[in-house]
C-alpha cells in the first residue's frame, strides 16, 4: 500500500511505502495521536505494529487507522519489543518527529484548544499591534515610493519601421 503526497505546484513528490520499519501516527481508536512502527505485514488491510517508547502495546491495526510518516527504522521482520525499543532510541525517532511540521502543527493545535477566553483575547491584541505597525510601515514605503522620480521611459534603440 503506497501514501502518494504529490504537490505539482511546489515540486514536492513524497512515496511513502507500507514497510517493515515505517513508523507510523495512529489516527484512531484508544492509542489515537501515538506513534508506532509497523513490525510485520499481516495482509493488505492489516498491519503489527509496536510503539515500544510511545506506551503503545504490540497488536494488529488496519492501514485505514494509520498515517504513515517519512520516518523509518532498519530492522529485521517481527523484531522484539525491547530490541525495537533499542533502535528506536539509537536513531531518534522522537526527535525525528518533533522536527516535523506535521508534529509542530499538532502541539500548536493541543496548544491552542488549552488557551482560556482571556489568552485568546490576549493573542487578538497582539495580533492587531503587529498588522498595525507592518501597516504603518507599509504605508510609510508607499508614500517614498511615490515621492520618488518616476523611472525614465525606455528609448529604443532601432528607429521604429514607420
Amino acid at each position: 500500500m503506497i501514501l502518494f503526497n504529490f504537490h505539482i505546484n511546489h515540486c514536492i513528490f513524497q512515496l511513502r511505502f507500507v514497510e517493515i520499519g515505517r513508523v507510523a501516527y495512529i489516527a484512531y481508536g484508544p492509542d489515537q495521536g501515538k506513534l508506532c512502527a509497523i513490525v510485520d505485514v499481516i495482509d493488505q488491510n492489516r498491519a503489527l505494529i509496536d510503539g515500544p517508547c510511545t506506551g503503545v502495546s504490540r497488536k494488529q491495526m488496519n492501514f485505514k487507522n494509520l498515517h504513515l510518516t517519512g520516518i523509518k527504522i532498519t530492522m529485521p521482520r517481527s523484531l522484539r519489543t525491547g530490541l525495537l525499543k533499542k533502535k528506536w532510541e539509537n536513531d531518534k525517532v522522537q526527535e525525528q518527529w518533533g522536527k516535523t511540521t506535521w508534529a509542530r502543527k499538532i502541539a500548536d493545535r493541543q496548544l491552542r484548544s488549552k488557551l482560556s477566553d482571556f489568552d485568546r483575547f490576549k493573542l487578538m491584541k497582539a495580533k492587531q499591534a503587529r498588522n498595525r505597525l507592518i501597516n504603518v510601515e507599509y504605508g510609510k514605503l508607499r508614500l517614498q515610493a511615490k515621492k520618488a522620480p518616476a523611472k525614465p521611459k525606455r528609448i529604443r534603440k532601432r528607429p521604429s519601421k514607420k
